[in-house]
């Protein structure tokens, strides 16, 4: 239902195999898609993963440091260039709209389009409905700035045909079943069916929450209750933190994955990297310190990585990066 691609995953700066925050959601059988975070270069990201700014429905911002918002306003005049008329959603912080204002102002911006713009705030308690099929709500963290978490939930309804009531009264298969699963009543044997009596709905949801730096992952507890799946930072290993201390107001790996074995999360990705582990052997050790605390499936992210998260909840990975170190993390997999 859900599917994500990975445009950026590397703390703070950009490196030779790693771009700074970004990352897309597509919906199954649509090419839709929204964007969470947009650091520097993610235009770029975009076009190397063929996604289209005309697709675009919203952009998601968690917090404003440079990392996760340099990018944006780049990518919108380029939405504006590509002759983009349709409304774009922006959910962020305030001060992201008011620096789109200004920077429009001093640069001479100008966008053929409207951008509706929701701040997230608004979004703590009441969901925003993006769509008949998926609804945005935001969760305060903790980190040096404002920072937000974006809970995603994507449902889809389906109309089972009760076979076996058909069946006794003898319709055959075919034409019939097919009219009356598309809504339309038949005759039969000299009576009218109505298809009503013979359709049930279902509906599946698929619940996302992907976070903004935050140095306090418990803060998502309550969230976490209904998610199928947590992407989270995971900036350093702990003894680099301890190092660092806590002025930069960021998670460990080793954090993140005791919080997710609380939760008793099924299923974790870990992004936002230092540059510190963006070798075979920094990705090692990340991967170590997450299985020591958490018994899950857990990914480490690395840039074009694709997961494809289905209705009953599960988490696969589709595609992944085209690098020597990037192997799968998981110790279910």
């Amino acid at each position: 239902m859900l599917n994500f691609t990975f445009l950026g995953t590397s703390s703070g700066v950009p490196t030779l195999s790693r771009n700074v925050s970004g990352l897309a959601i597509g919906l199954d059988k649509s090419k839709d898609w929204i964007l969470v975070d947009a650091g520097e270069g993610t235009q770029q990201r975009i076009q190397q993963a063929r996604l289209s700014l005309q697709q675009l429905k919203a952009i998601c911002i968690t917090h404003v440091h440079g990392d996760h918002c340099y990018g944006l306003i780049g990518l919108l005049a380029s939405a504006g260039m590509n002759a983009r008329k349709q409304a774009l959603t922006l959910i962020a912080p305030q001060a992201i709209q008011d620096w789109l204002n200004i920077t429009a102002q001093l640069t001479d911006l100008y966008l053929p389009y409207p951008i509706e713009f929701i701040d997230v705030e608004t979004l703590l308690e009441q969901p925003h409905q993006l769509s008949s099929t998926l609804s945005i709500q935001t969760h305060r963290l903790h980190h040096r700035v404002p920072s937000y978490a974006f809970s995603l939930r994507a449902s889809r309804s389906q109309q089972k045909l009760d076979s076996e009531a058909l069946k006794t009264l003898g319709v055959p298969k075919g034409k019939a079943w097919g009219d009356l699963q598309n809504g339309q009543d038949i005759e039969f044997n000299g009576q009218i069916l109505n298809s009503q009596q013979f359709l049930s709905t279902s509906t599946q949801q698929v619940h996302a929450i992907v976070a903004g730096d935050n140095d306090q992952p418990e803060l998502l507890h309550a969230a976490c209750a209904t998610a199928d799946v947590l992407i989270h930072e995971a900036t350093y290993t702990q003894d680099v933190l301890d190092k660092v201390g806590t002025v930069p107001m960021h998670s460990s790996a080793k954090m993140l994955a005791k919080f997710a074995e609380q939760a008793q999360l099924a299923q974790l990705i870990l992004t936002h990297l230092s540059a510190r582990y963006h070798d075979a052997k920094g990705s090692e050790k990340i991967k170590k310190e997450v299985q020591q605390f958490y018994s899950g499936k857990f990914w480490l992210a690395h840039d074009f990585d694709q997961y494809h998260l289905d209705a009953d909840g599960k988490l696969t990975q589709t595609a992944q990066a085209q690098h020597a170190f990037a192997q799968p993390t998981s110790t279910n997999e």
